[in-house]
């Protein structure tokens, strides 16, 4: 491609890199493929277990992401950053396995974590350390994200875990910039509604 190429301008070099190996593995290249895996399999399979909880099957839906990726790459134009454009069919596959298993059978979270962990609440240890605190509260908050609808939890997981922008997450959502502003604002107040044992 020329040098005024418009889908390399302003791109970070990261980004160019990835666009660079797209083009690649748009003609075949399976090394090129391997490593634009490498350099994103934990940006997605990090989202698909924080929206799927961990003991669903992340490896397998991370596995599907990037098979669509070999699949679209001779129709893969760099509109958008890469990772956005990744995030997108993660967000397709996961709202897809969502609603699947929605569909299959609906079994509370609660019953899950009860039966993990009988005690965390031990009224007879009146001073739990600080650091099983912090881990309870950690579990707690991803509890309490696990709950909220399927794009509020998507707009959450990208913004506190994958540091995203607004404009980002709208990309990879489908949104407007004020409609992921509101979705994040009814997904936080759920949350503090959720955690306010927590958080008094």
């Amino acid at each position: 491609m020329a040098a005024g190429d418009p889908g390399n301008q302003g791109r970070s070099e990261e980004d160019a890199e990835d666009v660079r190996l797209m083009r690649l593995v748009s003609q075949g290249d399976t090394s090129a493929f391997e490593e634009l895996v490498e350099r994103h399999q934990a940006l997605v399979a990090g989202t698909v277990a924080r929206m799927l909880g961990s003991n669903s099957d992340v490896e397998d839906i991370a596995q599907q992401v990037f098979i669509r990726v070999w699949k679209s790459a001779s129709r893969y134009v760099p509109r958008a950053k890469f990772t956005t454009w990744l995030l997108k069919i993660t967000r397709n596959l996961v709202f897809n396995e969502l609603r699947r298993t929605k569909r299959r059978a609906q079994v509370p979270l609660e019953s899950e974590a009860s039966a993990d962990e009988p005690a965390l609440k031990d009224e007879s240890n009146p001073a739990p350390d600080a650091s099983l605190l912090e881990v309870e509260l950690r579990k707690a908050i991803e509890e309490a994200i696990m709950h909220l609808p399927e794009t509020q939890r998507m707009a959450m997981v990208l913004r506190r875990y994958e540091q995203l922008s607004y404009e980002q997450i709208a990309e990879v959502l489908d949104l407007s910039v004020p409609a992921v502003k509101s979705v994040l604002f009814r997904a936080r107040t759920e949350l503090r509604s959720r955690l306010s044992r927590y958080l008094g």
